[in-house]
């Protein structure tokens, strides 16, 4: 029961006390805050947050934190962002080892020793999941930890680019048009690789019902200035692995000497435990070098990549510097000095903490959910373009079939889905695939069966409101969207100079870059 309460009289009041709202004055001149306030209740909520210039004075921590949390809460929810292979979920005691892990320069070996052999460990680890040759003494397997498979990738091509130098400068060979011979699906490092190191890009062109390179369309566009074939496990729009091992047949079957790199950016840590028997990586002769993302299917955090060469002979030594810095002599190759230890002490938790039967568990289940997503798609009407059973990346990539009576493509559905807070991305396939679009869902270890559901719900609903347009509605909406709803229509960080590009594979053709 609640009792009645008195509202006392202003004669029984101490005005001393009882301050009226009316004489409170809302132009402090001091300007000064009362920190007993909530952060709201500070001058700090009536102002911008500084964008252009450092402000001239502080701000109390507890501010600070609650006005940049609240700008970033209207970032999208990482769980719900179906277009990235990157990592959105560990366990609250690797959070903790990472967190505490923050204040270590990683390169300084001399002072943190334990956190160089951690990386030791982790690259050990991961070159016998490639299979590296370590049971006899004609290879030298090694490798390093990256920011990423973009330094990794480019740290593999510098290193095929210099060793085809060295073997042209001791033949008194012309050695100033080197090429790479690549799917022309690639994940845009690879283009920047290209450019950045002047090397000719010779691309095998996607078709309308082939996404992945052709092994002998590759092979024949070697010639004498040739570094490298980079051969893909797991393309950024369907997932699909190339195939790796009829390139290197063909190779030895005509006796060529031409490295393979394997870009296994996201199927090097799905590949082994699902489909183990699967020829790709140094089990084949000719693969020289492998790179792979830690923090996509690798479990990590953003921040850390790994490459891994087949023996010493394939990585030059003049690209190698010791260094004796911060007190210890260290040998390096990077293209960055100083970094964090968080996300490599991150990757070896992961591998401890879950082993191979572990990572096998979370790799079936979320290729489990992938084959569940795209079968329900199937029923929709959907044409799927990516592989089932671990035949591929546990990624679908669906498109609508042709039809002249439909008003809307693969990009309204995404606008669709993003108004429901999903984050699927629609795309145009690479050259020569007649401007084929696709959509892509990329399964995730948190990506769970019921979310799944939640998603396929919100597909059928999606369709259900497209179909229920006309096609003077749906322009209008679709303008709409792109006006008021999508942030990425709103990207004011790109400088007007550097618009239009014609150099890269989109410029040219219109391509997506997909994100990874």
């Amino acid at each position: 029961m609640v009792h009645l309460a008195k509202v006392h009289h202003e004669a029984d009041q101490n005005d001393a006390l009882a301050k009226r709202i009316d004489t409170i004055k809302l132009d402090d001149v001091d300007n000064e805050d009362h920190f007993s306030a909530t952060v709201y209740g500070t001058r700090f909520a009536t102002q911008q947050l500084p964008q252009h210039e450092m402000p001239d004075k502080e701000m109390p921590r507890e501010v600070a934190y609650r006005m940049i949390k609240d700008e970033l809460s209207l970032d999208g929810n990482p769980m719900l962002n179906l277009a990235s292979f990157v990592t959105t979920y560990m366990e609250d005691e690797v959070e903790k080892l990472m967190t505490e892990s923050f204040s270590k320069n990683f390169i300084d070996y001399e002072e943190y020793p334990r956190s160089a052999e951690i990386q030791n460990r982790c690259v050990n680890m991961i070159a016998r999941l490639f299979n590296a040759p370590t049971a006899t003494d004609d290879h030298h397997p090694m490798g390093t930890s990256t920011i990423g498979s973009s330094e990794a990738i480019m740290l593999g091509t510098l290193a095929m680019k210099r060793r085809w130098q060295n073997k042209r400068k001791a033949e008194g060979k012309d050695y100033s048009r080197p090429n790479m011979i690549m799917n022309s699906a690639v994940q845009v490092c690879w283009e920047k690789a290209a450019r950045y190191f002047d090397i000719e890009e010779r691309y095998v062109y996607c078709t309308e019902d082939r996404y992945v390179i052709d092994p002998k369309q590759a092979v024949d566009l070697i010639d004498e200035n040739t570094i490298g074939i980079c051969a893909i496990m797991g393309t950024t729009y369907t997932g699909e692995y190339e195939d790796v091992k009829a390139i290197n047949d063909l190779l030895v079957e005509r006796g060529i000497d031409c490295p393979i790199h394997v870009d296994a950016a996201s199927g090097g840590f799905v590949a082994p435990f699902i489909n183990p028997n699967l020829m790709w990586d140094f089990r084949l002769e000719k693969v020289v070098s492998i790179n792979v993302s830690g923090h996509k299917y690798g479990l990590v955090y953003p921040g850390v990549g790994w490459v891994v060469w087949r023996s010493h002979e394939y990585l030059p030594q003049d690209l190698i510097f010791n260094i004796n810095y911060l007190g210890a002599e260290q040998a390096s190759f990077t293209l960055n000095f100083s970094k964090g230890a968080s996300q490599v002490i991150g990757q070896y938790y992961q591998m401890i903490r879950l082993g191979k039967r572990g990572f096998r568990a979370i790799m079936v289940n979320i290729t489990m959910v992938a084959d569940y997503l795209a079968e329900e798609l199937e029923k929709m009407g959907f044409i799927i373009m990516s592989q089932r059973r671990g035949h591929g990346l546990p990624v679908v990539a669906f498109r609508l079939p042709p039809s002249n009576e439909r008003h809307f493509d693969e990009f309204a559905i995404a606008h669709q889905l993003r108004e429901r807070g999903w984050i699927v991305p629609a795309y145009t396939m690479a050259p020569n695939s007649n401007g084929l679009k696709l959509m892509r869902v990329v399964v995730r270890e948190d990506f769970s069966m019921s979310r799944c559901d939640t998603l396929i719900t919100d597909v059928k609903l999606a369709m259900k409101t497209l179909e229920d347009m006309d096609q003077t509605m749906l322009d209008k909406y679709t303008e709409h969207v792109r006006t008021h709803a999508t942030n990425s229509h709103k990207a004011k960080h790109n400088h007007p100079h550097f618009k239009g590009e014609k150099h890269s594979l989109q410029g040219k053709t219109g391509k997506t870059h997909g994100v990874c």
